[in-house]
């Protein structure tokens, strides 16, 4: 059951367990109230039951009193033959017997409590005459003494079964009544058992039928998944071909590019140094133009080759000391670093998988950029610093996983940071290549380095005040570099 709820859709699992959970009241409300109709069902049997026995008792002391008058008529019509006494005389000693378990029977009726008192003394009357009767036999008293003894028991008697009957009608009542309760129980039972057997089928056939249509739909919808996902790697592979020709194209395009290119530098040198003095003024600004556009021109190949290489040629990731990365950059930048005057502050950095060559690059565009881009009436100031921190708050990194912060903040000119997105792009550029020398690769270069070790690179920054770069890698690469093929562009966006 575990499985299949962790394939059911939330909306579906609302469904299921609201239709339990209704279906379980209604359970639980039957249940209880079957619980509670057999209750009284049992209640009412006990009563009947309890009835029956006082009845059985009451029937048990009219026979007991029978036996009595029986007897003492017997014995008075036979002239005082012994016979006849011995039902008398087995009768009087279970009258204590029999109303002391009458008594107890009757323990919770007042109402025959008191009947029973009232019977109590009507025997007690009934068997004083009946034994005065007997002594009158047994003395040989006038015969006409002893027929008064009897008449008067005769009337006693009536006094005993009509007391006698009016507790048995009582009883009878009470007897019917608990009847027609428990038989009205048994059926409110039986209800109530069939009304929860027809709950729990009606609630395991509606959960059958939703998680048949769900899991239906849910096959439709993955074979639909299936075909789409098919297409879409027919659509990828055919993306990663086209793509591969392109960088390769752009490789080979920027490689056969350089050697034209020499060609004209060669021979503008040439010209400039061979003929420059013959050259009108107007040709040597000519010429000028021409060596430096062919000098931007060179650059940009360089820059555009790097840019292909960090996708087409597969580097192994490897532990990399950031802080030694770092001062071999500023070594090579150390004549620029003088030339600007710049200043700079720097925490040791981490060490993380990553590939050393592609490191080289991010920093020393990062450094040029921050170099570049300065106000010249302030001495550059340059902050490097690292952390260690998890992939929790970014939609691009993954929670839980160890992450290392490299963050390059400067003083310079900055920029409005509704172009940040702008600045990530090839060929991009905020100000103009007569202001500001560079190509517009270099921050795309950073990026697709983040994006190939599937990292993290954004900016922040104000005009007039200075950029922060922001730089996410991940301290550990947990996929071969083969896995990052098809290079996917990491977002960019401010944290502002």
């Amino acid at each position: 059951m575990k499985g299949l709820r962790s394939v059911l859709p939330k909306t579906v699992k609302k469904r299921i367990i609201i239709g339990f959970g209704v279906a379980l009241a209604l359970i639980v409300v039957a249940l209880g109230l079957t619980l509670y109709t057999y209750n009284q069902y049992r209640k009412a049997s006990d009563q009947i039951k309890h009835s029956q026995e006082v009845i059985n008792r009451l029937g048990r002391i009219l026979s007991l009193i029978t036996e009595v008058e029986t007897g003492e008529r017997g014995f008075l019509a036979s002239s005082g033959d012994p016979i006849y006494l011995k039902a008398y005389e087995n009768a009087l000693p279970q009258f204590p017997t029999e109303l002391d378990s009458l008594n107890k029977l009757l323990a919770d009726r007042p109402d025959q409590l008191r009947n029973l008192d009232s019977l109590s003394k009507r025997i007690d009357m009934k068997i004083e005459m009946a034994s005065q009767q007997v002594d009158a036999v047994k003395k040989k008293l006038p015969l006409s003494i002893a027929r008064t003894y009897m008449m008067l028991g005769i009337s006693r008697m009536d006094r005993v079964r009509d007391q006698l009957r009016a507790m048995n009608k009582l009883e009878q009542n009470r007897f019917n009544i608990y009847s027609k309760s428990a038989t009205a129980y048994f059926w409110n039972t039986l209800v109530g058992i069939f009304t929860v057997t027809l709950l729990m089928a009606v609630t395991l056939i509606l959960s059958y039928n939703v998680l048949e249509n769900e899991l239906n739909t849910r096959q439709s919808t993955e074979d639909q998944l299936r075909a789409y996902e098919d297409e879409l790697r027919e659509k990828i592979q055919l993306l990663e071909i086209s793509n591969e020709e392109l960088e390769r194209f752009a490789f080979v395009a920027s490689h056969d590019m350089q050697e034209p290119l020499r060609k004209i530098q060669s021979f503008g040198y040439l010209l400039r140094d061979r003929y420059g003095s013959d050259l009108r003024p107007e040709a040597t600004v000519y010429l000028s133009k021409i060596l430096q556009s062919a000098e931007r021109m060179s650059k940009m190949i360089k820059d555009l080759l790097n840019f292909s290489r960090i996708s087409s040629k597969k580097e192994p990731f490897q532990r990399v000391r950031l802080s030694e990365v770092l001062e071999g950059v500023l070594s090579d930048q150390e004549i620029t670093i003088k030339a600007v005057g710049a200043a700079f502050e720097m925490d040791t950095l981490a060490e993380i998988e990553a590939v050393q060559s592609q490191m080289d690059h991010l920093f020393s565009n990062l450094i040029s950029n921050a170099l570049k881009f300065t106000k010249p009436d302030q001495v550059p100031l340059i902050k490097i610093t690292g952390e260690t921190m998890e992939g929790e708050g970014y939609e691009e990194l993954i929670p839980g996983k160890k992450y290392y912060k490299i963050t390059v903040r400067d003083n310079g000119i900055g920029f409005n940071e509704k172009y940040i997105d702008h600045i990530f792009k090839i060929f991009q550029r905020l100000h103009g290549k007569n202001t500001y020398e560079g190509t517009g690769i270099g921050l795309a270069i950073c990026k697709r380095i983040v994006s190939y070790h599937k990292g993290l690179i954004t900016a922040q920054s104000q005009p007039g005040v200075g950029t922060t770069f922001i730089i996410i890698l991940p301290e550990k690469q947990t996929l071969s570099v083969h896995d990052n093929a098809a290079i996917h562009e990491t977002s960019t966006y401010s944290l502002g």
